[in-house]
């Protein structure tokens, strides 16, 4: 690990103002992991865990407040997340290991880099490394790489559980920054890699994440965040699925939907949403759904069965949420 100034800032406004290549430290599980791979290498460290950003806190519109400071295990946790948004509370379970999930933060969960192996070895191309080196994914060791929102610059997956369920509850992120304070769809809050694949979300220079808002959830029961994966814990996804459903007298009022593991950020298709509306559940409809999730999916060496699984993980979620019965992320058997 290379020589790096350390600050603790009282204030969002001392935080942000900091300039030159800098990184900001919540939990750390990420950032550090990196900065020992001589991934990272930023001259200034600025710790933001005395920032007032640890709380749940009830919204007007019956919504919730998450801090970007609170632990992933204790928003999976808390009582409010536990009742209103079961289904953020299991894609969290679902992530990492237990001694992360009491260390990371839902800011830096949402931050997170890729876990591209190619991208945390300083030995191969990599344009989310270093820009213009090349991707040695393409081509390469890639069954868990992307097949969805890829370029010829960049084909590594977006690794997060939590980030694929607040897409499918359409959360709100709030930012601070040297300019003052805006929100942001979760949904346009990450970045395709395009031709800056080294630009993984929308944040500017000194911008923080503050705070989550999610709005009412209307699901109930009728939900499940689905993760198939090569192992059944502390393993990212290979194919993830969160579906929410409104469901009236049999039929589908509207749906919400997006996918984890297959591509470059969190996978949301407004239109295989709209499939969904006023519409009674069945095989051919889930089925269409699926192929408009999946519509220009492009495998690479290894990652083809990537294509042919995901159309069976998307039907077995709509159909697990339509029963209200989300999956167990204690009980992972699949049913």
């Amino acid at each position: 690990m290379r020589h790096f100034a350390y600050s603790r800032p009282a204030t969002f406004d001392e935080a942000c103002h900091n300039a030159g290549h800098t990184r900001f430290l919540a939990g750390g599980t990420n950032l550090i992991d990196l900065m020992k791979s001589d991934v990272e290498r930023p001259a200034h460290v600025i710790d933001i865990g005395s920032l007032p950003m640890h709380h749940i806190e009830d919204q007007p519109d019956g919504g919730l407040r998450l801090g970007a400071l609170v632990t992933n295990a204790d928003t999976a946790a808390h009582p409010l997340v536990v009742e209103r948004y079961p289904l953020l509370a299991s894609a969290i379970l679902a992530g990492a290991s237990p001694q992360i999930r009491n260390m990371a933060t839902n800011g830096g969960n949402l931050n997170q880099r890729t876990r591209c192996h190619y991208f945390y070895d300083p030995a191969m191309a990599c344009n989310k490394r270093s820009p213009g080196t090349g991707c040695a994914a393409r081509g390469g060791r890639n069954r868990i790489m992307a097949v969805l929102g890829t370029s010829d610059a960049c084909i590594a997956t977006f690794p997060s559980d939590m980030c694929i369920a607040l897409a499918a509850l359409n959360a709100t992120v709030n930012l601070h920054g040297p300019d003052g304070e805006r929100t942001v769809g979760v949904r346009d809050y990450h970045c395709l890699p395009g031709e800056t694949p080294w630009r993984d979300n929308i944040l500017q220079p000194g911008e923080i994440v503050t705070a989550i808002d999610l709005p009412p959830a209307p699901f109930g029961p009728h939900h499940t965040y689905l993760k198939v994966r090569d192992r059944l814990s502390f393993a990212f996804a290979i194919v993830s699925v969160a579906v929410g459903l409104c469901m009236k007298d049999g039929r589908i009022g509207r749906g919400s939907i997006a996918l984890g593991g297959m591509g470059t950020k969190p996978w949301c298709v407004p239109e295989a949403e709209a499939l969904l509306d006023d519409r009674p559940p069945s095989h051919s409809l889930f089925r269409d759904v699926a192929g408009r999730l999946l519509h220009g999916a492009t495998a690479d060496r290894d990652n083809a069965a990537k294509i042919r699984l995901a159309p069976r993980v998307i039907e077995r979620a709509l159909w697990q949420a339509v029963s209200g019965t989300p999956q167990s992320q204690t009980d992972k058997t699949i049913r």
